[in-house]
């Protein structure tokens, strides 16, 4: 699965469905992304992160993309167990980039809606 990962047909799934996704799924998906781009974070952490993109970018899903309601939940629980899994590399700095460009697309009014991740994120860091 990790071929079909690459930056680009990250920010064209990212573009095209992203308002369909919903401010959740893009969130962790840039919190992800973010993460993979840190030169501090070892490379099998960004192994686990490629492998959470690439399922996410992949027209092959266990639920399509293009059911109503349900298509994006087994993206974002894919996404969400690989934040689980690298959440110490999650800093402020990856957190406020990811907050960031979800604004600029979403509007700052989408970044209510993070409090759940970000409440998750915390547990996940021993930082609750």
């Amino acid at each position: 699965m990790n071929e079909k990962y690459s930056e680009e047909s990250f920010w064209k799934k990212i573009k095209k469905f992203g308002k369909k996704a919903g401010s959740k799924v893009v969130y962790v998906a840039l919190l992800l992304f973010y993460c993979l781009k840190d030169e501090k974070v070892p490379a099998w952490t960004k192994t686990v992160i490629i492998g959470a993109l690439a399922y996410f970018i992949s027209p092959i899903d266990a639920v399509p993309d293009i059911m109503p309601v349900a298509g994006y939940t087994d993206d974002l629980g894919s996404l969400l167990a690989a934040l689980g899994v690298v959440a110490v590399y999650i800093n402020d700095d990856i957190r406020d980039k990811a907050k960031s460009k979800l604004s600029d697309w979403f509007g700052s009014e989408s970044l209510i809606d993070l409090k759940e991740i970000d409440k998750k994120l915390a547990k996940d860091q021993g930082t609750e």
